[in-house]
């Protein structure tokens, strides 16, 4: 998989790491970069590479987590998930198709962090799961507001 990462300049060394993490497990990764103060261009530009197909999935990092994916899930197509458990890392593709995840370099270690990409990564979409009506759903009302 190609995987498309971003962060603040507080998570740059936590992004790093991660990214020669998932370069281990074998995916290709792109550097959206860790200078702009501002995280939320940095998780717009990662949100469209993915929403383009450049990109198969998505990582971004700030502090908390919580506003690269407030950012991320405002670019149509684009469709972001704040972890921090494995349940989580696992659900967020199986169960919501989240084509992004991000995490919070201040709330979670880098061991945990690993932990939790190399079991996003490891899972796929089930195009017949039970909820396939509830993620099209939001699809859905995405498109209805253009």
């Amino acid at each position: 998989m190609k995987i498309a990462f971003g962060c603040d300049p507080n998570a740059k060394e936590f992004k790093l790491q991660l990214m020669e993490y998932v370069k281990g497990l074998g995916h290709e990764t792109g550097d959206f970069g860790s200078d702009d103060p501002i995280y939320a261009n940095t998780a717009i530009e990662v949100a469209k590479a993915v929403a383009a197909k450049e990109y198969d999935r998505g990582i971004v990092v700030c502090g908390t987590g919580i506003g690269v994916s407030i950012a991320a899930n405002k670019v149509k197509g684009a469709y972001a998930a704040c972890i921090h458990d494995v349940y989580q890392a696992q659900r967020a593709e199986l169960s919501n198709h989240a084509n992004v995840i991000t995490m919070g370099s201040q709330v979670i270690g880098i061991q945990l962090a690993k932990e939790l990409v190399k079991e996003y990564l490891s899972v796929e979409w089930d195009p017949n799961c039970r909820s396939v009506d509830k993620v099209q759903r939001i699809i859905d009302f995405e498109n209805e507001q253009q």
